[in-house]
């Protein structure tokens, strides 16, 4: 059975950091790429950075030099830090992995930047 749970979502001060964990089991997963997206209220959700089972990353415009991805594979884990938080970046975050066109989600964990 297939698990991705986030973690790591709060309320934070406008400035403030942010690190959002995610472990994935079930899965081979140093294979898969893996992603963090967003969405919030009345919007779209967006892909908010990724990285590949080779390392690579690539972010959205938005959050670059402010947030990075990274993956422990020893620990079916991907991180997403997040710096210099704005009240924009307010949404629940989602991990995604997948790979071979199957993906696979998370619930989601929330998170507020207050001004």
């Amino acid at each position: 059975q297939v698990q991705v749970v986030e973690s790591g979502g709060d309320l934070v001060q406008a400035g403030g950091p942010l690190r959002l964990s995610c472990v994935a089991s079930g899965i081979i997963f140093s294979i898969n790429n893996l992603a963090w997206y967003r969405q919030a209220p009345g919007k779209e959700r967006e892909l908010v950075a990724r990285i590949s089972s080779r390392g690579y990353t690539n972010y959205v415009d938005s959050v670059k030099g402010r947030f990075t991805i990274s993956r422990v594979n020893a620990k079916n884990t991907v991180y997403l830090q997040m710096n210099s938080l704005k009240p924009e970046d307010t949404a629940v975050y989602y991990c995604n992995a997948g790979n071979s066109g199957i993906t696979y989600w998370g619930q989601g964990t929330q998170v507020t930047v207050s001004s």
